[in-house]
């Protein structure tokens, strides 16, 4: 299915696949408002500072959103090697914005389409409204963290576009990696692009940051799977992608 861009899809996106938080939230505070009068002058004073910190903290998190996903050219993909010819992975887990962008900016290249989701571990009900508003491309192959079904030296280059941090369990992500690197062709480059669990994303997201890696754990894990970082760009102050390259090397 052909993903084109909108104004405000981003953000969009974001509200429509987590609005049982937004409502939850707009309840809690429609709660207080009712009840306000009702409250000892300590607790209406506590409620007061609490009800505004709620309003900010959203407002301020679905403006960063909406600068990253709507304004901040994050899938012109821009930072993609010019190619022809060539073949491509690109890996999603469960929610898949970029393979049609992919294929539209290398029309010439060979784009295979995978994605790791698996209803059993990622359970988060946002994805699954996302699944339904966007069905997965019907060239989608369906594979597993551990064991990519592709040839070793498969494709001139891998993406893996804010998704990899879904892997939570370390070894998992560590042989998903190692798996990327054997699919790869040597000398050639995987994109990994993610949030971070740094200060900007906790300013920007609160306590929903850690649901991010820190860049330190990425580290490691690239590490550990025998890869090098040769770049690293900031589409925005939040995020980052890690061009990785499969020669061999230690970090």
């Amino acid at each position: 299915m052909e993903i084109k861009r909108k104004p405000f899809q981003g953000v969009f996106n974001i509200i429509r696949f987590n609005w049982h938080f937004y409502l939850a939230s707009g309840l809690i505070l429609g709660l207080l408002l009712l009840f306000w009068t009702h409250l000892p002058p300590l607790l209406q004073s506590l409620a007061y500072w609490f009800a505004i910190l709620a309003i900010i903290t959203i407002n301020i998190s679905l403006l960063i959103s909406f600068y990253i996903y709507d304004l901040s050219g994050l899938y012109a993909l821009k930072w993609l090697p010019k190619s022809e010819s060539k073949n491509i992975l690109n890996i999603s887990a469960g929610f898949d914005e970029t393979s049609e962008l992919i294929s539209n900016k290398f029309p010439n290249g060979r784009l295979t389409i995978a994605d790791f989701y698996d209803p059993k571990k990622h359970t988060e009900i946002s994805i699954k409204r996302a699944r339904l508003a966007y069905p997965p491309n019907e060239n989608t192959i369906q594979v597993s963290t551990t064991s990519l079904p592709f040839s070793s030296d498969s494709f001139d280059f891998v993406l893996v576009i804010l998704s990899a941090h879904e892997i939570r369990e370390v070894k998992e992500r560590i042989i998903f990696f190692k798996e990327l690197e054997r699919v790869t062709i040597p000398k050639h480059q995987i994109f990994v692009t993610e949030h971070l669990r740094d200060f900007n994303n906790c300013m920007a997201y609160t306590i929903g940051f850690f649901h991010f890696h820190s860049k330190s754990t990425w580290l490691r894990t690239f590490k550990e799977a025998n890869l090098k970082i040769v770049g690293e760009i900031k589409t925005t102050p939040f995020i980052t992608t890690f061009i990785l390259e499969t020669n061999g090397n230690t970090l």
